[in-house]
């Protein structure tokens, strides 16, 4: 692939029957925001703060504390902290370029799309508030799946809320972490993966079936059939 990644491959058309959105990496970039968070939840138990920020992206704040302090890995404890990362950091969050029009796009032809995350309840509802971002009608969070990514449940439980439980391989899932696009294809998806928060080799380890730098290379060009076409540009010659 070289030095330097070639992101030149002609447009191509797909038509979906829903989307299932990553949040942070996908929709908004909290990434300074969440250099913060770690740094105070890493003096509060005891745990140098680029240790967890090493494994933590793209994973749930429960299965990090299982593993660095067990004592705070309960639910109580991860949805006050994260409840209180949009309130004390709003300004450090921005748009993931592209995102806003492609979800703009997909309402306005009412399309079924849901945003599954590793972030808790009121992590997801606090940012969408700050950046004013419309709630989903289907969510799955943390706290809605036993084990997760890169396991496949909480994208399973995604297709399920939008009753296409049946037809995984006419969902697109959007993501940026590996853990997230492995769980997408695990599900029997297709995936998108963003190069927006890991490096390019990161993403493509992870065997998405397209890779684009950002969302502005996707766009709503079309709906027919009861699926909404997309067109994806400069994706990633690998």
């Amino acid at each position: 692939m070289g030095s330097q990644p070639s992101y030149s491959l002609p447009p191509e058309k797909a038509s979906f029957s829903g989307f299932l959105f990553d949040m942070d990496g996908t929709i908004i970039d909290s990434t300074p925001a969440i250099v913060k968070h770690w740094h105070t939840i890493g003096k509060d138990i005891g745990v140098d703060p680029e240790t967890i920020l090493q494994t933590s992206h793209g994973r749930r704040s429960i299965d990090v504390l299982k593993i660095l302090a067990p004592e705070k890995a309960n639910w109580e404890y991860v949805a006050k902290v994260e409840g209180q990362l949009p309130q004390r950091y709003g300004d450090d969050a921005t748009e993931i370029p592209g995102a806003r029009s492609l979800l703009d796009a997909l309402m306005a032809l009412s399309s079924p799309w849901a945003i599954v995350t590793s972030g808790t309840k009121p992590l997801v509802s606090g940012w969408l508030d700050v950046l004013k971002f419309a709630m989903p009608k289907h969510l799955v969070t943390a706290e809605s799946v036993e084990n997760g990514k890169p396991d496949p449940a909480c994208y399973l439980m995604g297709l399920e809320k939008l009753g296409l439980q049946d037809a995984a391989g006419d969902v697109l899932v959007l993501e940026d972490a590996p853990a997230g696009i492995r769980a997408g294809k695990a599900a029997g998806c297709k995936v998108i993966g963003l190069v927006t928060s890991h490096t390019v080799e990161q993403v493509v380890s992870a065997k998405p079936d397209w890779v684009v730098r950002d969302l502005e290379s996707v766009r709503v060009v079309g709906q027919a059939d009861g699926k909404v076409t997309i067109e994806i540009s400069n994706a990633l010659q690998q």
